[in-house]
């Protein structure tokens, strides 16, 4: 039976993908978003603009969702720079509008997108599972927020409303807006390094498996799932070193393979200046480096998967070889990109 979705964030990677998926099913969506989808209206989807966690937010969403059968809450601010107001206002205060209006509509589901960076504390996260616990203090304002974020979703299931949280871990594939560009582009300018050996193992993802996760936690929430209340890790559970697969990855965009290292002390001291600079000169845009990425990027994080397999029935249905061949052929044939 066709439900009314309204996805948050749907006209960016995943929350675009989340929604041609849900279309090609033959549900409905209402696509809330900062600016016009015109690609997603063409596709049939209502798509509303405002800020999420904007003083019109409630009535905004109020009017959007309308009538829906769930909610995917997808919208986040990313990325390792900026101010903590600017992180809390889209990770914090968007999620709960989106809370509120879940509870005061009578919404039975909501699925909310996390990160396994609100399990990081600095070192290797090595096949852990769903039983990490956050920690007390983190590195980078995004990881703190959407920890609040995701906490605040699961203490809200309830027999009324039934929410879950998931945590895709490095998306990529044709499409992607976010991580392949930054990394092509550094490899172009011959400016991409690995910090360390670049042998730590890491998880990632391609984009259709996590999309088709979002939907299958959508199917099973009920008061009674599994899954309620509870949140899930999400790979493609192959995990690679980093060395391999940023290579396999630049390769698709008929890139040489990096071979470039810097030592991990001088890395973290790099990233500390960087960030110093940056607020004392009040530089635009990002720092190149900052001590989380750092960590992020010489650590291990991958992780153990069974509980999405076993309360989701998530299966990675398309290998990284066969994501890398899609990816592949993509950059070769622009037009398959946001296929």
């Amino acid at each position: 039976m066709a439900m009314r979705i309204l996805v948050t964030g749907a006209g960016g990677f995943l929350g675009g993908k989340i929604t041609r998926m849900l279309i090609a099913r033959g549900d409905h969506v209402v696509a809330v978003q900062r600016s016009g989808a015109p690609e997603l209206e063409r596709l049939g989807v209502k798509v509303v603009c405002g800020d999420l966690s904007g003083p019109a937010a409630q009535v905004l969403l109020n009017a959007a969702a309308s009538g829906c059968d769930g909610v995917i809450h997808v919208a986040a601010k990313a990325g390792h720079w900026g101010s903590f107001q600017q992180y809390f206002a889209a990770n914090v205060t968007a999620t709960r509008n989106v809370l509120t209006v879940c509870q005061a509509q009578r919404i039975p589901r909501l699925v909310y997108t996390s990160t396994p960076s609100v399990a990081h504390a600095g070192g290797d996260l090595a096949g852990v599972d769903e039983s990490t616990a956050i920690p007390a203090r983190f590195h980078a304002h995004y990881p703190a927020t959407k920890a609040v974020a995701e906490c605040e979703v699961l203490a809200a299931n309830s027999a009324m409303l039934s929410t879950c949280a998931l945590r895709p871990h490095l998306i990529w594939g044709p499409g992607d807006n976010h991580l392949l560009p930054r990394l092509i582009a550094r490899a172009q300018a011959g400016k991409l390094r690995f910090v360390g050996n670049a042998q730590n193992l890491i998880d990632t993802i391609y984009i259709d498996n996590a999309a088709r996760a979002h939907l299958q936690a959508l199917d099973r929430l009920n008061p009674d799932a599994a899954c309620a209340g509870k949140a899930y890790f999400l790979s493609n559970d192959e995990p690679l070193a980093v060395h391999d697969i940023v290579n396999r990855l630049i390769a698709c965009a008929g890139l040489p393979a990096c071979n470039k290292h810097i030592p991990v002390p001088l890395a973290y001291l790099l990233g500390a200046l960087m960030e110093f600079g940056h607020q004392a000169l009040r530089f635009k845009g990002e720092p190149l480096l900052t001590r989380f990425v750092v960590e992020q990027l010489s650590t291990a994080h991958w992780f153990d998967i069974r509980a999405a397999k076993r309360d989701l029935g998530f299966v990675p249905e398309i290998s990284i070889d066969q994501g890398l061949a899609r990816l592949a052929a993509a950059f070769a044939a622009p037009a398959l990109m946001n296929a």
